[in-house]
């Protein structure tokens, strides 16, 4: 591979021969025309604001307009693109490469109606590329300092009259949705970025995530694996084609009525999903002409419509920290762990997306299918919508689906799925009825015992069916494995010293020891190998959306707050319960060396126990992401959505400082 720097010499990086004043002005003329100023503005205005309409008129905006409303677009856009698609830099995923064409067809409508656009940016990391490095320890920690950003671009913008978000992974659109629901008192619109398309004879951007590990258990020859890699994403933008956090977190952005209706799960570069900016742009000027405040839109009842939706899509268990942050930025009291298990026994499975099956569409037929408003329709019939609540389109969320049930454009993109590519999109997005005949279940499980007495979680649709008893209990006891690095935990599967019967045990991967990174290369890894399925894995970090298997994480306490699961050691029995229709589920200590006794039994060793002298922060966690850690703890730690509540940060300063009010 050549050398990038082989060509350059020295004078051409310091260039003081050239002729430096070819070209050079030192004076311009400046805009033509005038400011629109009253003597009213003169007497009464700030500085800032006069001096803001110098700055629109200096970027070349007509002066004689600059009386007009002014609206803020923002993006987490990422890269350099060329006029014709070609990068001229990288951005760090497909998810932001091309939200900047929405920005662009969102401000030209605003600007044709008569508006003054501004354009705002805070790009935004990839989970999928940071899985297995330092980069992870600084995912979920982002999300919080990019609300922050975000946030803040809004409030320095005094004369704005709406705020339109547009956003698309797993991070970005979390913050974006977190920096709007901080602005309840503005009209404020929020653009899903879309998906990116199934490349033809491909794998799926999740299941790529494991050629290495197929590499090295011998499923896969080099070049297969290079290839494989090379081709699995289908068009060059938007999130991934899984039901991950990115595509979960664009469907509790419409569920919330922050996004139009039918506009989650776009494929991103694809004329519908251009039209889906022009028509938010429209929707915006109309919440602000009518006085639709974000506040009148994000209510309790709209997040419980979210958590309804989410549970009857089966989405990433990641939204279970995004949802009460986002209830937090929006001043609305934060969802319990009761209020998740009352959401997910009352509402059903209906969606068959990737990676849960039990066919596995991709995203993009499940937008075809009726995306959002069509499970919505089934989640009506069974009174289990708030329909009353507020859309960005204006119009409560009944009305919304009075016309969806009827409209041109749900019956032609049923059409074309059944036409284009074979399925019948009632196989997609199902009844309660047909979901229930083919054994689809809850969403989410939250295990509880003596290794997780704060509680824990599972994505109970993740687990393989056949591991699953015909009373629907997933029943499993076995030996611990414990790591503390998730590392050694994927050098181990790669080795195979991880056998079918053991329960994987990483430790000390939480927010204080990792910044709660996710681990999703360790559970992708074990779904596609042939014992994976009957291999747990017990961890205070979290899962990627496209994790599977029976997964459970976010335990707490974590090991390095003195959590109980810090207390394991090799070959303890551990015994899992999980039951997938009734959500009921426990995870315990049972006995040690093999043993295996009962939960009381697992407690008594528990107690006599210190924690293991091996636990330890990973000494390459960067200070701003303990510092997180520090502050999301005193927020109600990870089961409250790892938010900054500055009233408890602040209180704790006092308590222990004496002084800070």
């Amino acid at each position: 591979m050549p050398s990038p720097t082989r060509d350059i010499d020295q004078e051409s990086i310091l260039g003081f021969s050239g002729d430096a004043s070819a070209g050079l002005a030192t004076h311009a003329d400046g805009p033509a025309g005038s400011l629109p100023l009253t003597e009213q503005m003169l007497l009464n205005w700030a500085s800032g604001d006069l001096f803001g309409m110098t700055q629109n008129a200096g970027m070349g905006w007509n002066p004689a307009e600059l009386g007009r409303k002014e609206f803020l677009v923002l993006s987490t856009s990422g890269g350099l693109r060329a006029d014709d698609g070609t990068p001229i830099a990288l951005g760090y995923h497909t998810g932001h490469w091309e939200v900047g064409l929405l920005m662009q067809a969102a401000a030209r409508e605003l600007k044709r109606l008569g508006a003054i656009p501004f354009a705002g940016f805070c790009t935004d990391p990839c989970d999928g590329r940071t899985q297995g490095t330092t980069g992870m320890m600084d995912s979920l920690a982002y999300r919080n300092d990019a609300a922050t950003v975000l946030r803040r671009l809004i409030r320095s913008l005094p004369r704005r009259s709406g705020v339109m978000g547009i956003a698309t992974c797993d991070k970005g659109l979390p913050a974006m949705m977190m920096a709007l629901a901080g602005m309840n008192e503005l009209p404020c619109i929020l653009v899903p970025g879309g998906v990116t398309l199934p490349a033809e004879g491909a794998e799926d951007a999740g299941k790529v995530q494991t050629i290495g590990v197929r590499f090295a258990h011998g499923k896969l020859t080099l070049q297969e694996a290079s290839d494989l890699g090379c081709r699995a994403c289908g068009t060059p933008g938007g999130g991934c084609q899984f039901l991950g956090t990115a595509a979960t977190s664009q469907v509790v952005c419409e569920a919330l009525g922050l996004s139009l209706p039918h506009s989650a799960l776009a494929p991103s570069g694809q004329p519908i999903w251009l039209d889906m900016a022009v028509r938010s742009a429209r929707a915006l000027l109309n919440l602000e002409s009518k006085r639709i405040n974000l506040g009148k839109i994000l209510t309790p009842e709209s997040l419980q419509n979210a958590m309804a939706v989410h549970a009857a899509f089966g989405g990433s268990t990641n939204l279970l920290l995004h949802i009460p942050a986002i209830a937090h930025s929006a001043g609305l009291p934060r969802p319990t762990v009761d209020d998740w298990i009352e959401i997910n026994r009352k509402v059903p499975r209906l969606v068959d997306a990737l990676p849960n099956g039990p066919v596995g569409h991709p995203t993009v037929q499940v937008f075809l299918a009726g995306g959002v408003p069509e499970v919505m329709l089934h989640l009506r019939e069974r009174g289990l919508l708030h329909e009353e609540c507020l859309t960005s389109s204006g119009e409560p969320l009944g009305h919304v689906l009075d016309a969806w049930a009827t409209s041109r454009r749900r019956g032609e993109l049923r059409a074309a799925l059944l036409e284009r590519e074979g399925v019948d999109p009632d196989n997609v997005i199902m009844s309660p009825a047909s979901a229930r005949s083919r054994g689809l279940t809850s969403t989410v499980c939250f295990p509880r015992g003596n290794l997780a007495p704060e509680g824990s979680v599972i994505k109970s649709t993740a687990i393989d069916p056949t591991a699953v008893d015909a009373d629907g209990i997933y029943r499993k006891t076995g030996p611990a494995r414990v790591f503390t690095t998730e590392r050694a935990t994927i050098a181990a599967i790669k080795a195979g010293k991880i056998k079918a019967g053991d329960v994987v045990v990483l430790i000390c991967r939480g927010p204080m020891g990792a910044g709660m990174e996710e681990i999703a290369q360790i559970t992708i890894a074990l779904r596609h190998l042939d014992f994976g399925k009957h291999v747990a894995v017990l961890t205070d970090a979290r899962f990627s959306g496209v994790s599977t298997g029976a997964c459970i994480g976010h335990i707490g306490p974590e090991a390095l707050a003195g959590g109980s699961i810090g207390k394991v050691l090799d070959g303890d029995m551990i015994r899992i319960l999980i039951d997938c229709n009734n959500l009921g589920a426990s995870v315990d200590l049972v006995g040690e060396a093999g043993e295996a006794i009962d939960a009381a039994h697992g407690s008594y060793i528990l107690s006599k126990r210190q924690s293991r002298p091996d636990l330890h922060a990973d000494a390459r966690l960067p200070a701003d992401t303990r510092l997180w850690a520090a502050l999301q703890n005193v927020s109600g730690g990870t089961w409250g959505g790892c938010v900054y509540d500055a009233d408890a940060i602040c209180k704790r300063l006092a308590e222990t400082s004496g002084g800070l009010k």
